[in-house]
């Protein structure tokens, strides 16, 4: 799942001219920083985690995105694939990050958009209204395709786009689903969830509400905005 993110927002880097020197992958999980220094791009890693800061290998630092410790100029290229949707106040990291890009400098991001992984919302709904009576929430709330490119604008970045990838996952081992998203840091960090522990009974009997193809193997679906935008222009942003 990273992996295919990670592909589909990085072949953005080919699409340009620019050669881009120096560059921070926030949020990577040890996939986007190799896949960018294999192109020759020096690249610093960070995240709020430094067990999955290290995955990335040096250099790498633990940092919190809302509290960006790099100077003004520092970057001129920055990829977030698959981090944002943790921040708590995403319009000031975005703020912040790109007053920490070079004039002329490239923003690449993605995060899952309404409609993400709503098989297993519905599921886990069910389950637990049927196990408790009541329901926790358990899948944080993802924005709309349409509220991208302007939270983008709001933050001091032109010519934003943002456009929608979906792509559908199979499992053949349900439990293999929910391994992936705990590799990949995809935990309830929602503040109203209910914190006692949820009935042992809970997943396994969402996991049997999930929906299958015609070969039994369960289907999940990732709704992905794809986000590219540029700092504030300097000489050469014409010829993007």
């Amino acid at each position: 799942m990273l992996e295919d993110v990670a592909d589909r927002l990085l072949d953005r880097v080919t699409e340009t001219t620019r050669h881009f020197t120096a560059a921070l992958d926030i949020g990577g999980r040890g996939i986007i920083a190799p896949r960018l220094r294999a192109m020759g791009i020096p690249t610093v890693a960070m995240d709020l985690s430094a067990e999955m800061a290290a995955l990335s290998g040096a250099p790498y630092l633990a940092a919190d995105e809302e509290l960006l410790p790099f100077g003004p100029g520092s970057f001129d290229l920055v990829v977030a694939s698959l981090s944002l949707h943790w921040v708590n106040d995403l319009p000031g990291a975005l703020i912040q990050i790109r007053r920490a890009m070079r004039p002329d400098g490239l923003l690449l991001a993605s995060l899952p958009l309404l409609g993400t992984l709503d098989e297993l919302r519905r599921a886990l709904t069910e389950a637990e209204a049927e196990l408790r009576g009541g329901v926790s929430p358990r899948i944080s709330p993802f924005p709309e395709l349409r509220d991208c490119a302007g939270l983008l604008q709001r933050a001091g970045f032109t010519s934003p786009v943002a456009d929608q990838e979906e792509i559908e996952l199979l499992y053949g081992n349900p439990l293999a689903l929910l391994r992936d998203l705990q590799a990949a840091g995809e935990r309830n960090a929602i503040r109203q969830r209910s914190h006692r522990p949820a009935p042992a009974a809970l997943f396994p009997s969402a996991l049997m509400r999930m929906p299958t193809n015609a070969e039994g193997r369960l289907r999940v679906t990732l709704k992905l905005g794809m986000m590219t935008a540029w700092s504030s222009p300097g000489a050469s942003a014409p010829a993007h």
